[in-house]
């Protein structure tokens, strides 16, 4: 058991051999905390299926924003360490799903807790909120060489948070459901996927305060 978790604790400690498994780790604990989060209502075909989504959508979200940092980063001059800017990308999207992994226990017991579908989406979006929290907190540690490099990587730190945030909120919307709302038919896709997933959000916490 030790040594199964030596991996996740090199990685979440900023340990270098980490880097090479943070995919694997990105792949299984983003697997694990799909399923958990669409368990919602005891439905086992829309566990399956977020079980792929969060991964995908992770994966997905990195590679759509990366010829834009590319680019940015050639524009200022350091390209050559772009390589390196992209581990720590990595290192930090397995260090989220490490996170939320942990958090799938509190996930269950919040399921267990409540059948309020609305409540469901904002606890999970909390929790993503949480693990987008800490991987920042390790793309900044893995980001530290580079900036006391060159400090014109702290903004392009800054420009890839931007563009990750912009897109992974854009994209999950694309994806959904993750959570399966009750009445409706176990899905990959729901129809009108391509709305805005902006207006959406501010739209369902305006609802949930006011108590509708």
């Amino acid at each position: 058991m030790k040594s199964a978790l030596r991996p996740i604790d090199d990685l979440l400690r900023g340990r270098p051999a980490a880097a090479a498994r943070a995919w694997w780790l990105a792949l299984l604990c983003g697997v694990f905390y799909g399923a958990v989060m669409g368990s919602f209502g005891g439905r086992p075909g829309q566990a399956v299926y977020s079980a792929s989504k969060v991964p995908l959508l992770l994966a997905t979200t990195t590679l759509l924003g990366l010829p834009s940092f590319f680019v940015l980063n050639t524009l200022l001059g350091v390209r050559s360490d772009f390589g390196k800017a992209m581990r720590a990308v990595v290192v930090s999207q397995a260090g989220l799903t490490i996170i939320l992994a942990s958090l799938a226990p509190v996930t269950a017991f919040w399921y267990a807790s409540t059948t309020d579908y609305r409540t469901a989406i904002l606890f999970n979006a909390a929790m993503f909120a949480v693990a987008s929290v800490g991987a920042q907190w390790m793309l900044r540690r893995a980001y530290r060489p580079l900036i006391a490099r060159n400090p014109v990587h702290r903004r392009l730190l800054g420009a890839w948070l931007l563009i990750y945030g912009f897109v992974g909120i854009q994209m999950g919307w694309l994806l959904r459901p993750f959570i399966g709302a009750p009445g409706e038919p176990v899905q990959f896709f729901r129809p009108g996927a391509w709305d805005n997933a902006y207006v959406f959000v501010a739209r369902l916490i305006w609802e949930v305060l006011a108590g509708r």
